[in-house]
């Protein structure tokens, strides 16, 4: 083993999830474990708090494990987040270089020779930016991506850790909707927006009721397949045929053929930091065109941002799995892998098991992994039975938080 002595920073990146602290909690503990670090330190919103000097001594706050517990136990970034883009490291522009002067003269300060970044595409970014720049400068560090995002969308790794806990607040509220539109009897379409820019994750695991308890939506429809109005008044019609309640689920960034969001005939609500064109109003858009096409009761639902922050629903399958992920970053790093990114292998389906690899950070950053074809059945309008069974093993088990006065407990780090 190579050992690097010094002390390690982790931050979080992205938007959050139900199981994001459980990362974090695997970080400190593998740091706590691990004899080449000295102190583990948070970074305070990420590369942000990094570059402001913001950050806190974890050792200390996290001296007793019973709070190590909460976190895992925590929605939302314990650390807070951020969305900022690091310039290209290949650039020479004045302004550019000067973002990376500093980040390294942070790390030299506070003799920090671990880097742990827990996030999504955009975060691997980030860190295959640093690791890129890294033999410019005099300094021995290594930097390793940890995953974490609810869109399950990073190449690279069998599933992410947050989306397990997602997926099944989704396939949870999915059921309940479904019972309580079938109340009725006078013809209705009720959509159900879910999560998803570019993949189909989230929307599918709102099939996943079908396999357990035999509901599931009418009709759901992904990014991976082009969204025609046409073809889904048909589906609609075909669907009254069965019983007068029809239940839609619709991932936020489904297209047209012509490559337009269908929530773009609502809205235009600009881009993000990091070009990401920002989406609302798909649901809300096609309440409008069924109301206007079909003339029945129509209602639309945007789960929002409950997909990511119901902890008190959480998929204890997923928060072990963090908590693990979290720790062997750091069993890696020390071992003197740098430039990666954790990721799980599923090496078994029945019974489920996986492992955690690292694989080349490079390879992974900004590549988006979408629903496998054999997932999507052939009208592109439903969830196949294999896609079912991949998903089902990470919504599995019941996680118990500790609750006070019928509330659960959080913790949460003050800076």
């Amino acid at each position: 083993m190579n050992l690097l002595k010094g002390n390690a920073i982790v931050g979080q990146s992205g938007g959050p999830t139900a199981a994001i602290n459980a990362t974090l909690s695997g970080v400190i503990r593998g740091a706590f474990e691990c004899p080449a670090i000295d102190t583990i330190f948070g970074a305070i919103n990420g590369v942000e708090g990094m570059l402001k000097g913001t950050i806190c001594n974890l050792n200390e706050v996290f001296a007793d494990e019973k709070d190590l517990k909460t976190l895992e136990n925590t929605p939302a970034a314990a650390l807070g987040s951020c969305r900022k883009k690091l310039p290209s490291p290949a650039s020479t522009e004045e302004k550019d270089v000067a973002v990376f002067e500093a980040l390294f003269a942070f790390f030299k300060k506070n003799n920090i020779r671990y880097f742990f970044y827990i996030g999504g595409n955009d975060s691997m970014d980030t860190v295959a930016k640093l690791s890129a720049y890294a033999p410019k400068v005099d300094y021995e560090m290594r930097f390793m991506g940890v995953p974490k995002t609810i869109d399950n969308d990073v190449a690279g790794t069998d599933h992410t850790p947050g989306y397990g806990s997602a997926a099944k607040y989704i396939a949870a509220s999915m059921q309940e909707i479904i019972r309580d539109t079938a109340v009725y009897t006078v013809k209705a379409v009720t959509i159900v927006e879910i999560m998803g820019r570019d993949a189909g994750w989230l929307t599918a695991a709102a099939a996943l009721p079908a396999k357990v308890c035999g509901v599931a939506p009418d009709l759901v429809y992904l990014p991976e397949r082009i969204f025609n109005f046409d073809e889904f008044y048909e589906d609609i019609e075909k669907a009254f045929e069965k019983h007068p309640n029809v239940v839609v689920a619709v991932s936020e960034g489904v297209r047209l053929a012509d490559g337009r969001y269908v929530c773009e005939a609502v809205s235009d609500s600009g881009l993000d930091a990091f070009g990401h064109k920002m989406l609302s109003g798909t649901g809300k858009a096609l309440e409008i065109a069924v109301k206007n096409k079909l003339g029945c009761k129509v209602r639309s639902i945007e789960l929002n941002i409950l997909q990511r922050c119901a902890s008190h629903v959480a998929s204890l399958t997923d928060l072990k799995e963090s908590v693990m992920i979290g720790k062997a970053s750091v069993r890696a790093a020390a071992r003197g892998t740098t430039g990666k990114m954790m990721c799980f292998r599923r090496v078994s389906d029945n019974p489920y098991r996986v492992k955690a690899v690292s694989e080349d950070i490079q390879k992974i950053a900004n590549v988006v992994r979408a629903v496998p074809a054999e997932f999507i059945n052939e009208r592109g309008n439903g969830i196949t039975d294999a896609g079912i069974d991949f998903i089902l093993p990470l919504i599995k088990g019941e996680n118990r938080p500790e609750y006070r006065d019928g509330l659960p407990v959080h913790f949460v780090i003050k800076a």
